[in-house]
């Protein structure tokens, strides 16, 4: 007997015929099909155990704050749901029946002709102005999230996301294709830094790679390098900080003679982030002196709509980063990255308060530190960043002992 099969969710085979249904499948959407498997009476507690998930990863994944990407999971999911083998191909599961790897549906071979010529069809109709209004769309998502969060705009950045990869697999014209692969990269990275403040680690690093192959096919050192460096805050958070700064150096020595000043400076920035975590305060320092004598005027250069550092953000940087040294200079260089503030960086805000709280605690003042401390939870609670909740949580116990509380 199939592992499983015992247990196997009873779904009528017609559910499996429905043009949402497909969509579903195609969009690799588990959020959706998990309703599926509820709507037909399973509890998310048995699919859980069919899929061998458990019921908490089944709950996160109903609610947008989890995805599957481990395809033994999904080869589970499609044993455990009793997927037929059209499903499982529209899954982009191998179908069971060996014999026939196609599963010998003429009409489902025809309707796949329809549906790939549909497709081509659609792609061929994208231009110049489309790919234009899908920037902006893009645009407009990074400035609700840094405001409201990533979890406030989960659905949207789904579709955005699901338009744009569709649109790029199906172009055939080199320049489209090209426009379409970079905005890829773009809206990728996005995804991995929202999953990044939820603590979505393995999603994180599944858009990252995502965006790394969109660049590599964009030819753009810049976005690779950004996309790349975005990706070593991954290894940051799972506490792995030196393989983050093996990796930031290396994506510095690949790319640097081919990097404008502005993304050289990000670099350096995240470099003294990663080398202080490590407790290294000389490369910290070093990194953050560079990233000052790189840093050019303004806020972001046109051609790297997703790349935003002026001397605020800066700031910013060095308050984060020596903070953790107990430099007393840290508290000034934090209430310059607050004062810079335009009200529509929530969740950064969040962190630099975080921050603060931090440098007025060592200074003798956890007094001092509470408003910023219930300010900062105010704004992590509304942008949902399980990261910056961690940290303030940490932050208000050790207030608290130092009150004597």
């Amino acid at each position: 007997m199939q592992k499983g099969s015992a247990s196997r969710i009873e779904i009528p085979a017609s559910a499996w015929d429905s043009d949402e249904t497909r969509e579903i499948l195609r969009r690799r959407d588990f959020a959706g099909l998990f309703a599926i498997a509820i709507k037909y009476g399973a509890s998310q507690v048995r699919i859980g155990a069919v899929a061998e998930l458990g019921q908490p990863a089944v709950n996160a994944i109903l609610h947008g704050k989890r995805s599957i990407a481990d395809l033994n999971v999904i080869e589970r999911v499609a044993a455990g749901f009793g997927l037929p083998d059209h499903a499982r191909m529209q899954l982009g599961l191998a179908p069971r029946d060996t014999a026939s790897p196609t599963g010998d549906h003429d009409g489902e071979h025809e309707e796949q002709t329809t549906e790939l010529t549909g497709r081509l069809d659609a792609a061929a109709t994208i231009d110049a102005t489309t790919i234009m209004v899908l920037h902006t769309d893009t645009d407009n998502l990074r400035y609700l999230d840094r405001k409201l969060g990533g979890p406030a705009i989960a659905d949207k950045m789904r579709a955005q996301m699901t338009q744009i990869e569709r649109a790029h697999h199906h172009a055939v014209r080199h320049g489209i294709r090209t426009r379409l692969a970079h905005l890829l990269a773009e809206t990728s990275s996005l995804a991995g830094w929202q999953a990044i403040n939820t603590l979505a680690l393995n999603d994180a690093w599944t858009h990252y790679e995502r965006a790394k192959a969109a660049a590599y096919e964009a030819e753009d050192p810049a976005l690779l390098a950004y996309v790349s460096g975005e990706q070593a805050y991954v290894l940051i958070e799972l506490g792995r900080p030196a393989e983050a700064t093996e990796l930031l150096h290396h994506v510095h020595a690949q790319h640097r003679t081919r990097l404008p000043a502005r993304m050289r400076t990000w670099l350096s920035a995240a470099k003294a982030e990663a080398a202080a975590v490590l407790g290294d305060e000389t490369a910290c320092r070093h990194a953050l002196d560079q990233t000052t004598a790189l840093l050019p005027e303004g806020d972001g250069e046109p051609e790297m709509p997703y790349l935003f550092i002026n001397a605020h953000h800066v700031a910013r940087w060095r308050g984060n980063c020596l903070v953790r040294f107990g430099d007393p200079d840290t508290a000034e260089d934090l209430r310059s990255a607050l004062a810079g503030m335009d009200g529509s960086y929530n969740r950064a805000e969040s962190g630099v308060r975080c921050d603060l709280g931090h440098a007025l605690l060592a200074a003798g003042k956890p007094e001092d530190a509470q408003p910023h401390i219930h300010r900062a939870q105010q704004l992590a609670t509304m942008t949902g960043s399980r990261r910056q909740r961690r940290r303030i949580t940490e932050l208000a116990k050790a207030v608290n002992r130092a009150l004597g509380h």
